[in-house]
């Protein structure tokens, strides 16, 4: 499926319903005051996380959607029946904006996970609401309140633990094919993948990681040139970069100068993402004989200065892909067990404070 990363829709939540003015008439009851009923509440529009969902393409075609309005009310203080919610399925990873103020309102990382975009009216009041001790006849009701109306932006994130950084026809995706199930277009001519590709790198028994494939960056891509700084966004969120270097160019251009306009590039478009860890990924190697490999692979290191981990493969023949694989997978779990570390220590923290200050309160 065709990756869609942006859309925007129009989300309308539901009208509340109007309220009635109505008197109780009944046999042998001559003054059998008001009984107006309220009118319903206007449904709500929610967007609600699905992980059977990995892209925006639906929103392309569909970009209005309307929550059900409340119903007016009845006589027999009858209530009017609330508007249904509407709910949005979409993509794990989705920030939700407010197109008008550009303001973010929130961020579906979770399956499931919903949150309310826009708030469905308030319910009109029937007469019977407004009787009063001096008012026993009230012949006043109140319409419902509009539905919230929203311009909205999506943008997906992919949800990828490994991103993975290069110039076009660096052999990204030859390698996501390599150590996945995703498969990427490859080609032996130069081009760039035009849409980001997810896989999932198994390793051993529930033992995995989703690796993102996203668009060659070119020189100047910071200042909005070519295809892959509109990606670059994606690369936000993973915890480990694979900068991958084509060791044996096909144009004879210097391995080290491509790798020297993606830092530079990273860099200008956020400090944030170049200070992720990152991996050095040496492609190609079966272009090579093994001195000139010795030699190419110190070379680049060398003027690189280079002091990170770094892997020399060939994606294409998968040598030395297995255990970049594994390699890569023993960090990741050293970092989530450090982060959950980090959580036990600050519960723990927190609870000694909230000791501290009961015993504290108690002794005054």
């Amino acid at each position: 499926m065709r990756f869609v990363d942006e859309a925007t829709i129009y989300a309308i939540a539901g009208d509340g319903g109007t309220g009635v003015v109505s008197f109780r008439r009944e046999k042998f009851i001559q003054f059998g005051g008001p009984d107006g009923g309220d009118g319903g509440n206007g449904g709500s529009v929610y967007l609600v996380g699905d992980n059977d969902i990995n892209t925006l393409a639906d929103f392309r075609h569909v970009r209005t959607y309307t929550a059900e309005s409340g119903k007016r009310g009845g006589g027999a203080q009858m209530t009017g029946r609330g508007g249904d919610d509407l709910c949005i399925p979409v993509p794990i990873g989705t920030l939700i904006y407010d197109d008008d103020i550009d303001e973010l309102i929130g961020d579906i990382t979770e399956n499931k996970q919903s949150i309310k975009v826009a708030q469905g009216g308030f319910h009109g009041l029937g007469n019977t609401r407004y009787k009063s001790s001096v008012n026993q006849a009230p012949r006043k009701c109140s319409p419902g309140t509009p539905g919230e109306r929203r311009n909205l932006r999506l943008e997906l994130k992919v949800l990828a633990d490994v991103g993975l950084l290069g110039l076009p026809n660096a052999g990204k995706s030859t390698f996501i094919r390599s150590v996945s199930s995703a498969k990427p277009k490859v080609a032996n001519y130069p081009f760039t993948t035009l849409y980001p590709n997810l896989g999932v790198v198994r390793v051993g028994m529930n033992q995995s990681f989703v690796i993102a494939d996203i668009p060659g960056i070119i020189e100047g891509a910071s200042e909005g040139a070519g295809l892959g700084i509109q990606f670059l966004k994606h690369l936000t969120r993973t915890q480990l970069l694979l900068h991958i270097i084509d060791m044996a160019p096909f144009d004879g251009s210097d391995p080290v100068e491509e790798a020297l306009t993606i830092v530079n590039e990273l860099a200008q478009y956020s400090p944030e993402l170049a200070g992720k860890p990152r991996w050095l990924v040496l492609n190609k190697s079966d272009l090579l004989d093994e001195e000139e490999l010795a030699a190419k692979r110190d070379e680049i290191l060398q003027r690189l200065d280079w002091q990170g981990p770094v892997h020399t493969i060939s994606a294409i023949s998968k040598n030395g892909t297995e255990q970049l694989a594994f390699d890569i997978m023993q960090q990741l779990e050293m970092d989530r067990e450090f982060e959950r570390d980090n959580e036990r220590n600050q519960d723990q923290h927190t609870l000694l404070e909230q000791e501290f200050k009961h015993t504290t309160e108690q002794d005054e």
